[in-house]
């Protein structure tokens, strides 16, 4: 019940200071998803689950423990078939997760919590859009369009580009022109002068006077986007994580579901306890 509490403050105090709570129309005003909602939602459902529990068993109501029990069966069947539609309709998960995470992708600059979400996912996922750095397209701000006039343009968030381990500051601007392909060698040598220009270099095992050639060649005037920016989508490496982590996401599940039953089964103990002795008076 606590914990629910904290929760629910951390969402609060989150709109806050956004300025959601003195205009509470804005709620609807992003495009895309909102973290703050998860905050809401998950310390609602844990504050009325824990209030319902604690007071129920303190107090021995057993309204409020039949409302723990159906309450949390009917968490419990929605996780269950969640689960199983999940496993049937894959494909048709994958493409609402597809239209979920573009959608957001518009929403990148709208909002901050879910600009970090973002960063987040593109970060430990080592991804860049849903299925490639392209999908960055959709951003008014990162679009490839002659019209955009934003600095941003034909690039992506500093999420999609690859780590150096030489470099402890953050690079914010390392993804721009990211997804511009030079046409020779100055606009390459352009294009990776932040700090990228070396890490190709070293990619392509080139030095000293090899180096100019390299700029002159052909095969340098198509930029491998690999060196700068993380070329996967992050929903072919959320299925790649979910398959290398199967047995422990099916072990947290079954953790969760077990737990359920066994809250379900204590508060019907309970129940049957509590209408036992008072059937007896």
């Amino acid at each position: 019940m606590f914990l629910g509490i904290a929760f629910l403050g951390i969402g609060l105090w989150a709109w806050n200071e956004k300025g959601v709570l003195s205009n509470i129309s804005s709620i609807t005003d992003l495009g895309g998803f909102d973290p703050v909602w998860l905050f809401l939602v998950v310390g609602g459902v844990m504050f009325i689950l824990g209030f319902a529990g604690c007071i129920g068993a303190l107090r021995e109501n057993t309204f409020l423990l039949k409302f723990f029990s159906v309450f949390l069966g009917i968490i419990f069947f929605l996780e269950l078939t969640a689960g199983v539609l999940a496993f049937v309709f894959k494909d048709w998960i994958k493409d609402q997760l597809y239209f979920f995470i573009n959608n957001n992708i518009r929403a990148y600059r709208d909002d901050i919590d879910l600009q970090n979400l973002i960063d987040f996912t593109q970060e430990y996922w080592q991804c860049c859009g849903a299925f490639g750095a392209d999908d960055w397209n959709l951003n008014i701000y990162f679009n490839c369009t002659d019209s955009n006039a934003s600095r941003e343009r034909c690039g992506v968030p500093f999420s999609c580009c690859t780590k150096d381990p030489a470099e402890d500051v953050i690079n914010t601007q390392c993804g721009y022109d990211a997804r511009q392909k030079p046409v020779s060698g100055i606009s390459l040598f352009c294009h990776l002068a932040q700090g990228a220009f070396r890490r190709a270099l070293e990619y392509a095992g080139c030095c000293g006077s090899i180096c100019d050639t390299v700029l002159s060649s052909s095969l340098v005037k198509e930029v491998d986007q690999q060196i700068v920016i993380y070329t996967k989508g992050c929903v072919p490496q959320f299925e790649k994580w979910l398959q290398d982590n199967l047995t422990i996401v099916a072990g947290i599940f079954i953790g969760i579901a077990l737990l359920q039953i066994f809250g379900i089964c204590l508060a019907q103990n309970l129940v049957s306890d509590i209408e036992a002795v008072r059937a007896s008076w």
